[in-house]
């Protein structure tokens, strides 16, 4: 049995401080845009100081860094235990491995579509660096969609020939346009409607049997 070592009030208080501050960067990222935004700007929105900034982030763009760095645990978080690639073993379980995933991914991308929208439509034009950063995490998450579909090909519930890095990156295609439509449209009726869609290509298409 462990024993969860209890968080002080001083630690809250500066995690509370650091994502105020990562909030208020994106509001101004919204309003501005990342390049015309200062520090200044994020500070005055905030009514710190350049100090107490510069205690929690190295500049702007180290929050962009942090928020992918973020995004990235979270999205592996949300692929553990019962949602790992090799905690299934049928197409049915796979299903609804599937449908669990996708709400778990909803939930992350879609808790604040402000930082979905600037990791996904802006952060790549920030420099040469971060636009290589934005391609990292694409191909983490397609090596990550690819370790599902390779249980599936051992285990024969998915076509033995299917080929399975292409695939991955087809399936995150599609859950990427399902996050950004989710930008447009929020509603939970068409973000359902999107995740059918996704999951019956995904199992029309690379199913061995139905």
């Amino acid at each position: 049995m462990t024993t969860e070592i209890p968080v002080s009030r001083a630690a809250r208080k500066k995690q509370e401080l650091r994502r105020e501050i990562v909030e208020a960067a994106f509001d101004c990222f919204a309003e501005r845009g990342y390049h015309a935004t200062g520090i200044a700007d994020i500070a005055a929105r905030l009514g710190i100081g350049h100090g107490t900034f510069y205690r929690y982030f190295q500049n702007k763009r180290d929050i962009v860094d942090h928020v992918i760095t973020d995004l990235v645990e979270k999205v592996v978080g949300a692929l553990a235990a019962d949602n790992a690639p090799d905690a299934v073993n049928s197409l049915a379980e796979y299903r609804k491995q599937s449908a669990r995933i996708g709400d778990a991914l909803a939930r992350i991308f879609g808790g604040d579509p402000r930082m979905a929208r600037f990791l996904l439509l802006e952060a790549a034009g920030i420099d040469a660096e971060m636009r290589e950063r934005v391609l990292d995490f694409y191909e983490t998450a397609a090596e990550l969609t690819a370790g599902y579909l390779h249980h599936g090909v051992r285990l024969g519930y998915l076509h033995e020939d299917l080929d399975v890095d292409s695939t991955a990156r087809a399936i995150n295609g599609m859950i990427l346009a399902s996050i950004l439509s989710e930008l447009r449209d929020p509603s939970p009726e068409r973000q359902a409607a999107m995740s059918r869609a996704v999951r019956r290509v995904m199992y029309d298409g690379i199913a061995t049997h139905q």
